[in-house]
């Protein structure tokens, strides 16, 4: 039986949660959750990377600033604030930012990695 985590507070304030560091200029804020979706907040320093990996949960994201050499699959693409993107469960992703800033990923269901 898979295991539950129950579910976020309704309201979070950006300033209450604490920043967690997830890799050198990596860090990330994991925001709200339930079993079936999560809000994660994710800044990185220019020259961070979120390295090549792949999981089960469907994953869109938003660039909220900055400018990121994505890799979905065999495709490479420069993405800036404004931009969005979905990875589909089991495609092998990562992305280099090139100028500091930040994205929000959403994920189904949970990452149960980052409870």
């Amino acid at each position: 039986m898979k295991k539950s985590f129950g579910a976020s507070k309704e309201f979070l304030l950006g300033d209450d949660i604490p920043w967690e560091v997830v890799g050198e200029g990596v860090k990330r804020k994991i925001m709200a959750y339930d079993d079936n979706i999560m809000l994660v907040n994710v800044h990185f320093e220019a020259g961070g990377i979120g390295p090549m990996h792949e999981h089960y949960h469907s994953q869109v994201t938003y660039v909220v600033s900055g400018e990121f050499e994505l890799t979905i699959g065999d495709k490479t693409r420069l993405l800036k604030g404004g931009d969005a993107f979905y990875i589909p469960p089991h495609v092998l992703h990562g992305a280099i930012c090139k100028k500091s800033g930040v994205l929000i990923d959403v994920f189904s269901p949970i990452r149960e990695d980052f409870m």
